[in-house]
């Protein structure tokens, strides 16, 4: 994959490149929408999902992450995606979530969903926008 990364940067869907150690620290640490989740839990999200790492191309360091919840026919969850606050401003976020886009498309799904309080400008950058008739739609759960 190599969705319009800057050099010195990779993607792979790779599970066992994971890092998944920092991927806890990071999401639990410091993304709001994952503040305090248990190692157990993020573990667990991570082996029932198709997940996204990037990688400093040298050094093979993880410098980001994403996973995606999907049924590969119908409908995906976009969700963690993280870029590590020392490598954000170069536009690695927008290509991770492109390659994810790129990975997605074969499969022909009917939509791909995705929630966020502050990123709207990276993903409308990949083509998602707002949701048509959002009263349509229902959660259990958090909100």
């Amino acid at each position: 994959m190599n969705s319009a990364l800057p050099p010195g940067y990779e993607i792979s869907t790779a599970p066992e490149r994971l890092d998944h150690a920092l991927i806890h620290q990071w999401l639990s640490q410091d993304a709001y929408w994952a503040l305090g989740r248990p190692r157990e839990k993020q573990d667990l999200a991570i082996a029932a999902s198709l997940n996204f790492g990037l990688y400093d191309s040298a050094s093979g360091v993880q410098a980001g992450y994403a996973r995606v919840v999907t049924d590969q026919s119908t409908f995906a969850w976009l969700c963690d995606v993280y870029i590590d606050p020392t490598v954000r401003g170069k536009g690695l976020g927008t290509a991770l979530v492109s390659a994810v886009k790129e990975h997605l498309a074969p499969y022909g799904l009917r939509r791909v969903l995705l929630a966020t309080a502050d990123a709207h400008a990276v993903y409308a950058e990949v083509g998602f926008e707002p949701m048509g008739e959002p009263e349509k739609w229902m959660v259990l759960g958090e909100q």
